[in-house]
């Protein structure tokens, strides 16, 4: 089949096949669950308040584990880069957005699954692990299967985000760090700065309204009114996953291999 006929289908069978065929990717995401679940774990067992989160508890891993997945979707990008095959594959498909679109919804399903593995093993293995006196939350609790199918879906949105900035950066250990300067020190930095912003940096996202089942409260007791609901903090996840991926489709197009 000539470049110019493959469509997305065919595209994606590839990014498959290339995905598949890369041993590091599978131990990755294989330290990814085993990360977050043991992390959850560990947390759960060291969980005394019986009127806590025990859920955010439980996936007190999911924070840790994300970086995993982000820097997993920066080097499938830039591992083409490094190694030269990038030239090959845009030769394959001269329609250059299409290959990220490829890799996107290959990339994207594969780290849905996984974050959704890892997210319900850390709830179940948690609740099993708590403390006497303490009672295990339920899936059927209010707001707990929310948190726990949100929680696994960052696993997803961060991971494209790191495949945005591959396409962006194109160098491994620079889209690495400005992944993690943006996601997890920026957090931090932009937080201490200006209060109120620090409710739309991902990981705060992911900490403080993905995977509650509240509001989270400050020391007085009260809600914390600069952080996001579930839906608007998973909606501007998905934000800053669509952004990245559409600056580096656009620069894929446009500048040479």
């Amino acid at each position: 089949m000539s470049g110019d006929r493959y469509g997305l289908a065919q595209a994606v069978r590839m990014e498959w096949i290339k995905l598949r065929s890369l041993r590091s990717t599978w131990w990755t995401l294989a330290v990814t669950v085993a990360g977050t679940v043991g992390i959850g774990v560990a947390v759960g067992l060291n969980s005394r308040d019986a009127a806590g989160d025990l859920t955010n508890n439980a996936l007190g891993g999911v924070v840790p584990g994300l970086l995993l997945a982000g820097a997993l979707g920066v080097l499938t990008m830039t591992g083409e880069y490094s190694s030269g095959t990038i030239r090959a594959t845009l030769t394959t498909i001269p329609r250059r957005p299409l290959v990220l679109a490829a890799k996107a919804a290959v990339f994207g399903v594969v780290t849905l699954i996984v974050g959704e593995i890892a997210s319900f093993t850390a709830f179940l293995a948690a609740a099993v692990t708590l403390r006497h006196g303490l009672t295990a939350p339920a899936l059927g609790d209010p707001g707990v299967l929310r948190a726990v199918v949100l929680s696994g879906a960052g696993f997803c949105l961060i991971g494209l985000l790191g495949l945005g900035l591959g396409a962006i950066v194109r160098h491994s250990a620079a889209a690495v760090g400005a992944l993690v300067a943006g996601v997890y020190m920026a957090a931090q930095v932009i937080g201490f700065v200006v209060h109120g912003a620090a409710a739309y940096m991902p990981i705060l996202i992911v900490e403080n309204s993905l995977s509650t089942t509240r509001p989270v409260s400050c020391g007085t007791g009260t809600a914390c009114p600069e952080f996001l609901s579930a839906w608007a903090g998973l909606g501007m996840m998905s934000l800053y996953a669509v952004v990245a991926l559409a600056a580096g489709g656009w620069l894929l197009a446009r500048r040479d291999a």
